[in-house]
């Protein structure tokens, strides 16, 4: 599979280190998002590192055609790209945290046209910790609840992680703690607290890597996808209930 990626911040930078190397992918392209000429990818030739802003885009993907696009820039930018996806059926994977809601319907239409799977959050642990805790939240909804999010010091507001969590299990946003600490990545927890018995849902984000090892995993679970707009929930059921389907098919 053919893929670019927008965005080459330090969560784009660990995506591409991921990509790179998985023998499942051809990585053809990076873009940044301020203008910039196309110049090899330092460690990397041929890939192409290139800047979005004053980009002919349609040239470029005549020049360089992908099966898929995978973006870590910001929300913007799928206004600039969107158009384009949808006539040439490139598949989208984002990880913007920050849609509006503006954002997130006009990311459904272009699932009129092509596959596209957004997550606030794209590491394969988080969105198990997502899943797992809204069965949890269904079993026991008399449990006392409470959302847990640790990120570094530089990252200013609730994480969009932690809302969608807080939100899944109809929780408010006062039901989040959060702290700002040096040394750590992401770190986010559901706590459980019934009688006798206290339940902990923990995720931790070593490196960064981690969100190129759920942007993989996205690209080959949504390529088996038909047109549409896809969570990364979605992604996940489809994938366990094809492996409760063969283990059933064995039984």
């Amino acid at each position: 599979m053919k893929v670019g990626v927008l965005g080459y911040g330090r969560a784009g930078k660990a995506v591409v280190n991921v990509l790179s190397s998985d023998p499942r992918f051809e990585l053809c392209w990076v873009m940044r998002g301020r203008a910039a000429p196309a110049t090899p990818l330092q460690g990397l030739e041929p890939v192409q590192l290139v800047g979005l802003d004053g980009l002919d885009l349609e040239q470029w993907l005549d020049q360089h055609p992908v099966d898929a696009l995978v973006d870590f820039s910001q929300a913007d930018a799928v206004y600039r790209y969107g158009p384009v996806l949808r006539q040439r059926g490139i598949m989208l994977v984002s990880a913007i945290s920050a849609y509006s809601p503006e954002h997130l319907e006009y990311l459904r239409q272009m699932g009129q046209d092509t596959r596209v799977m957004s997550s606030p959050n794209i590491t394969l642990g988080i969105n198990f910790l997502l899943l797992a805790a809204k069965m949890l939240r269904e079993i026991a909804p008399f449990a006392d609840v409470e959302v847990v999010e640790q990120h570094f010091r530089e990252k200013p507001e609730i994480s969009g992680t932690a809302r969608k969590i807080a939100e899944s299990l109809q929780l408010e946003d006062g039901s989040i703690t959060s702290l700002r600490l040096g040394g750590i990545v992401g770190h986010h927890e559901v706590i459980f607290g019934f009688p006798h018995q206290t339940v902990r849902l923990i995720h931790d984000s070593i490196r960064r890597e981690a969100f190129g090892t759920g942007a993989a995993f996205a690209l080959q679970e949504l390529a088996q996808c038909d047109k549409g707009f896809y969570s990364f929930d979605d992604l996940l059921m489809q994938k366990i209930r094809h492996q409760l389907l063969a283990g059933h098919s064995q039984a």
